[in-house]
């Protein structure tokens, strides 16, 4: 063979061979991603760092191509990723602010991020400015979408009038005999609403109800003295807090010498972080919810089945709930992504596209199918779970588990969390 013939067929095997790779691999540059969430002050320890953490293992396992179908392509379509991480402490000025450093500075392509509902509230808008894809992994407040109708925010995790009508029937369903009821919940968005939701569920639930207290000190106020006092002294048959993260375990800490949760049942809406970081600290008992079916609530599928495993090989603990919201968030991000992108024909979908697609989207999770069917297609449901404590030979378990379907504790399409609940949840 001539030296000619030898390099015409050494050309046409290097096409035949870039052909066959994904145009991500030809040197498309890298999805840059901005994660925001505590990585200080009392929302990191429960929240923000199991977060990160879930965060990290996923998006090394997506560019290892080592994650179960349907996600085993690597990256996002195969595109790399590139991580920028930021910390959501600071207030709301702060947040907005270092939305507007990752986009405009850091130029980020989308966000990821957002434990409290006040950061989600205050950032919203700005994504829409800044016409910047923006993923909502974990606040719970439903004023995102029932207030206003957003292009650039989605959320992936269901909001809180799912954590509290799904409470208020587990109470019913358990406690039938609870009429006196207490609550303390954090004086801001997420606390308000949860406590909202509860009461007028619970009252919707049994007329007989009747509301003995409701405390709302401030976010991370970390002393509760005097809520406790004024608890005990109203002598409820049941309490409900949403209260989280640091504040939670503030709480709980300060109630057990008093023995708030032995004299009072005790609902705790977000308790499933603190099981096991104060394991032997919450009485028998006492019913827990995890916002949603993740953690010990999680189905048994091969997605779950190797997070849990992969979580725990890493960092020696089991993954917590916003663990699951996390993972949520990624694949439904890697889900609109890839579905863009085959709608191309394998080029990179701009913004636009992945909007699009990202829409109405229903894709699989470590917790089950999310579907994303409430604010037009941005707002994600699933079904919720609830259960009480019980140490079984020194570890804390969960029994009597009860799980409530999507559509009996998610509002419809276009109906606020309000006026379903005052509906009867529309029955």
């Amino acid at each position: 063979m001539t030296i000619a013939r030898l390099a015409a067929a050494f050309l046409a095997f290097v096409s035949i061979l870039t052909a066959s790779v994904p145009a991500a691999a030809a040197g498309e540059r890298p999805i840059r991603v901005g994660l925001v969430t505590f990585l200080s002050g009392p929302g990191a320890g429960p929240f923000g760092i199991p977060a990160k953490n879930a965060a990290d293992l996923i998006f090394d396992a997506l560019e290892a191509g080592s994650v179960p179908a349907p996600y085993q392509t690597k990256g996002f379509g195969g595109n790399p990723i590139e991580v920028v991480t930021i910390d959501e402490s600071g207030g709301t000025t702060n947040v907005v602010a270092q939305f507007r450093a990752l986009v405009q500075q850091r130029k980020v392509d989308l966000v990821i991020g957002y434990v409290s509902s006040g950061s989600c509230l205050a950032v919203a808008p700005t994504a829409e400015e800044l016409r910047t894809l923006t993923v909502f992994f974990d606040c719970g407040t439903p004023r995102i979408f029932e207030e206003h109708s957003y292009h650039y925010v989605f959320r992936t995790a269901a909001h809180a009038t799912m954590d509290n009508v799904g409470a208020a029937l587990y109470v019913r369903d358990h406690l039938p005999d609870a009429v006196r009821i207490a609550g303390i919940n954090q004086n801001y968005a997420w606390g308000q609403d949860s406590w909202r939701d509860f009461e007028a569920s619970i009252r919707k639930l049994d007329p007989k109800v009747e509301i003995v207290n409701s405390q709302m000190p401030k976010l991370f106020a970390g002393q509760y003295g005097t809520e406790i006092s004024a608890l005990l002294a109203s002598r409820p048959d049941l309490l409900h807090t949403s209260l989280w993260g640091g504040d939670l375990e503030a709480f709980i800490l300060q109630a057990a010498p008093r023995e708030l949760f032995r004299k009072s049942p005790v609902v705790l809406t977000a308790g499933e972080t603190e099981l096991h970081r104060l394991e032997g600290k919450i009485p028998d008992g006492t019913i827990v919810g995890a916002r949603g079916p993740h953690a010990e609530f999680a189905p048994d599928n091969a997605l779950n089945r190797w997070f849990r495993a992969a979580y725990e090989k890493r960092f020696h603990m089991s993954p917590v709930f916003t663990c699951y919201h996390m993972a949520q968030a990624i694949f439904g991000v890697k889900a609109a992504y890839e579905r863009a992108r085959a709608a191309a024909g394998g080029a990179r979908p701009d913004t636009e596209a992945i909007i699009s697609a990202f829409e109405g989207l229903a894709f699989e999770t470590p917790s089950g199918t999310t579907r994303m069917a409430l604010g037009h297609g941005h707002q994600g449901v699933q079904p919720t779970a609830y259960g009480r404590t019980k140490m079984v030979d020194g570890h804390m378990t969960i029994t009597d588990i009860t799980v409530y379907p999507a559509d009996v504790v998610n509002p419809p399409e276009g109906v606020t969390s309000e006026d379903w609940i005052r509906s009867g949840f529309g029955h």
